[in-house]
C-alpha cells in the first residue's frame, strides 16, 4: 500500500529541537525544580542546565521536537521518503545542520525557517529510572513566522496536504499560522489532527488552544494531559472514558465527521472514542528490564498511528500500530529506531 503513497500528503508543523539526553539523579531534578514526567518550557532559571547536562552527564544528543519525532516514526513504516513535509523554525548554526541531516536521512521532506535572531532550540531530556522530565528552550523555534507558509513552494505544500498535524506546544509559537492551517484544512475537508501534548498547554495556553479546538478531526493526550483538560474545562469527572467521551461532543466546526479522541494512558488501556463509542485496547507489556526510556514512546504512538491512517486504514488498526511503535521506542534510548518495523496487521 504504501508505495501508492503520494508525496506530501502528509503535513507537520512544530518546534524543531535538538534533545540534549542524559540519565541524572533526583536531585538534579530538585536544582531545576522540575518533575518526573513532566514536560514544561524553560525559563531563566533552567539556562545552566543545558551545558551541565553536556559536561557532567556525558549527554546524548537526538534530532527531537514532538512532530518531527512523529513524522520521522511515520516514515519509518512508509519506507518511502517525503510522504510527510515538516515545518518549524530553527538557528543558522551547527545544531539545524544535525536536526536537518537526521530528518532528511529519516525520510522526511524538511522545510525549516531559518532565522539568525536565536540558536536552534534545545530540549533537556532527564531521565531517572524509567521516568523521564523535558524542558524545553524553544529559542529559535519561536521565531516561526506567518511569512514562511505565504513562501509559493510551501503553499503549495499545505495545499498538497490531506492531513495536517499540529502539537499543542506549536500554540506557544504562533497560533495565527494554527488559525490559517486549521481553516484552511476545515474548508477543503481536510483531516486536522492535534495534539494537547503537555499538561500546561491547558492550564497556561487556553485562549489559542480554544480558538484552534473546533477544527480539530483527531485529538490525542495522555492520561495526564486529559485529566488537565477535564479541570481546566470543568468537566467534573475524573473518569477518563467519559472525559473523552466529553472531548468528542465539544464544539466542531466540521459537521462532516465527528471528532476522533485517542488517550494514552502509559502501561493502562488506550481510549479510543469514535462515533460516540468508547473502546479500550490493552498495550503490550515489556518486561521492565527492557524499558530504556519512556522519552518519545508519546510521539511514536502518534507516527505508527499516522502511517495507517493515511493508507486508510480503519482506526483500530491505527491504534494497534501505534501501540506497537510505542513499544518498540521505549526499549531504545531517545525516539529512535533500527531495522525496518515488522507491524503486523
Amino acid at each position: 500500500m504504501a508505495e501508492k503513497l503520494r508525496e506530501g500528503l502528509l503535513l507537520g508543523m512544530g518546534n524543531p529541537l535538538l534533545d540534549i539526553s542524559a540519565t541524572v539523579e533526583q536531585h538534579f531534578l530538585e536544582k531545576y525544580d522540575l518533575k518526573a514526567n513532566n514536560a514544561i518550557l524553560a525559563d531563566e532559571k533552567h539556562k545552566p542546565l543545558y551545558d551541565e547536562l553536556i559536561e557532567l552527564y556525558n549527554a546524548d544528543f537526538i534530532a527531537g521536537g514532538s512532530v518531527q519525532n512523529t513524522l520521522r516514526v511515520t516514515q519509518w513504516f512508509l519506507e518511502k521518503s517525503k510522504i510527510a513535509t515538516y515545518m518549524g523554525c530553527v538557528g543558522k548554526d551547527k545544531y539545524s545542520k544535525i536536526l536537518e541531516e537526521r530528518a532528511v536521512t529519516n525520510g522526511l521532506n524538511v522545510r525549516y525557517q531559518y532565522t539568525d535572531q536565536e540558536p536552534t532550540g534545545t530540549c533537556a531530556v532527564l531521565i531517572t529510572g524509567k521516568e523521564r522530565s523535558l524542558c524545553a528552550n524553544l529559542a529559535a523555534a519561536n521565531c516561526f513566522s506567518t511569512s514562511h507558509i505565504e513562501i509559493p513552494e510551501n503553499k503549495k505544500l499545505i495545499e498538497n496536504a490531506e492531513y495536517i498535524y499540529i502539537s499543542g506546544f506549536f500554540l506557544t509559537v504562533n497560533p495565527e499560522v494554527i488559525q490559517i492551517v486549521a481553516k484552511h484544512a476545515c474548508e477543503n475537508n481536510k483531516i486536522f489532527i492535534m495534539n494537547l501534548s503537555a499538561p500546561f498547554i491547558s492550564e497556561l495556553f487556553t485562549k489559542p488552544l480554544g480558538d484552534a479546538f473546533p477544527y480539530v478531526d483527531i485529538l490525542f493526550g495522555n492520561e495526564t494531559e486529559a485529566d488537565i483538560f477535564a479541570k481546566a474545562h470543568d468537566f467534573k469527572t475524573t473518569d477518563r472514558k467519559e472525559i473523552a467521551l466529553k472531548i468528542s461532543h465539544m464544539e466542531k466546526v466540521n459537521k462532516k465527521r465527528n471528532r476522533i479522541v485517542v488517550i494514552t494512558q502509559g502501561s493502562g488501556p488506550v481510549i479510543l472514542v469514535k462515533d460516540n463509542e468508547v473502546i479500550e485496547f490493552p498495550v503490550t507489556k515489556i518486561p521492565e528490564e527492557n524499558v530504556i526510556d519512556t522519552n518519545g514512546a508519546g510521539d511514536a504512538f502518534v507516527g505508527g498511528f499516522l502511517a495507517q491512517l493515511i493508507q486508510g486504514k480503519d482506526i483500530e488498526i491505527c491504534i494497534k500500530c501505534g501501540i506497537w511503535a510505542a513499544t518498540q521506542i521505549i526499549q531504545t534510548s531517545g525516539c529512535t529506531y533500527n531495522g525496518k518495523p515488522d507491524f503486523k496487521l
